[in-house]
């Protein structure tokens, strides 16, 4: 599935295993563990197969159970 040239660069897309991976989608943001994604070797450009995408679009939308849930801190920086 990788193993193919990177678009931006002359690096090699390979596969890696990394144990968190943050996705947004409309409907707010979607943490994967454990999942194998490709990154470029040469720039570490983060690519993604369809498997993967179309899984974060069904966890978002509620047609695929997920695990847990995470509360996230969020605040408003104002501008000086």
């Amino acid at each position: 599935m990788y193993d193919y040239k990177c678009e931006y660069c002359e690096g090699t897309v390979r596969p890696k295993k990394v144990k968190r991976e943050a996705f947004k989608h409309k409907t707010g943001f979607v943490i994967l563990e454990e999942v194998i994604i490709g990154v470029c070797d040469l720039c570490g450009t983060r690519y993604y197969s369809a498997d993967i995408l179309h899984a974060v679009n069904d966890i978002a939308t509620g047609t695929r159970p997920f695990d847990k849930t995470e509360e996230i801190p969020v605040a408003h920086l104002s501008q000086a």
